[in-house]
């Protein structure tokens, strides 16, 4: 007899619905915040009402993201928000982050839950509408799409378009972040695709008010929600 295969723990349920929840979604990038700390636009950003943090630090050493992560943990904590590795799970584990973020490159999910656990997200990035029928898809805790729109924090993104969030939206229930391009201009263009929220780095790292730059993100995601939210109602 097969052995039935377990559902999200209650904890990690909750952190999927924290996600989900919450417009913003900061991407850390040292380098790319105006010779500023990732730890002041992190402060800011939390300040403003983010819940969900990523540590990417891909253009700095090891161990700075390692003590970016450290830090950010501290700080989440004492705001009731996510801590999110990208791609290290040696990392994510090192700062008991509550869960990491894998490309198509990285490992399989179901090797990252065994070392992660059973109350860690995992997020999967989704670059093509043939990714979401693979079985990484079905078991992310959630999928951050794109890129949405032209971007220059990560030279080798594939421009998707929103039809690929449209896409993602009828394959599956789980939280979709949009990532590549976001900013307050096109924000509501993601959530009217399908997204649940957006992910960000340039468009909050590189502003001169960062906390002011996500409270004007969040709000559009809001009211993008708010609107999309009464065109689903009218079609029914």
């Amino acid at each position: 007899m097969t052995k039935p295969i377990p559902g999200p723990s209650a904890e990690r349920l909750r952190q999927r619905e924290l996600l989900r929840q919450s417009p913003v979604y900061l991407v850390t990038e040292e380098s790319l915040s105006a010779g500023r700390r990732s730890e002041e636009i992190a402060q800011a950003a939390l300040d403003a009402g983010v819940r969900v943090i990523q540590v990417r630090e891909k253009d700095g050493s090891v161990h700075r993201a390692l003590e970016v992560a450290l830090n950010l943990r501290v700080l989440t904590r004492r705001y009731g928000a996510l801590l999110i590795v990208n791609d290290r799970i040696d990392m994510a584990i090192a700062c008991d982050a509550d869960g990491v973020h894998l490309g198509q490159d990285d490992l399989p999910i179901s090797l990252a839950r065994r070392l992660l656990g059973e109350d860690a997200l995992i997020g999967l990035s989704i670059t093509s509408e043939a990714q979401l029928a693979q079985d990484d898809a079905a078991e992310a805790d959630y999928l951050g799409v794109g890129a949405v729109f032209p971007t220059g924090s990560k030279g080798d993104a594939a421009l998707t378009g929103p039809a690929l969030l449209t896409a993602a939206r009828t394959a599956t229930d789980t939280p979709i972040v949009a990532i590549g391009g976001i900013d307050v201009a096109n924000a509501g263009l993601a959530i009217g695709a399908g997204a649940d929220s957006v992910a960000v780095i340039s468009a909050i790292t590189q502003a001169e008010d960062p906390g002011r730059a996500a409270q004007e993100l969040s709000a559009a995601v809001r009211a993008a929600t708010v609107g999309a939210a009464a065109a689903k109602d009218s079609r029914r």
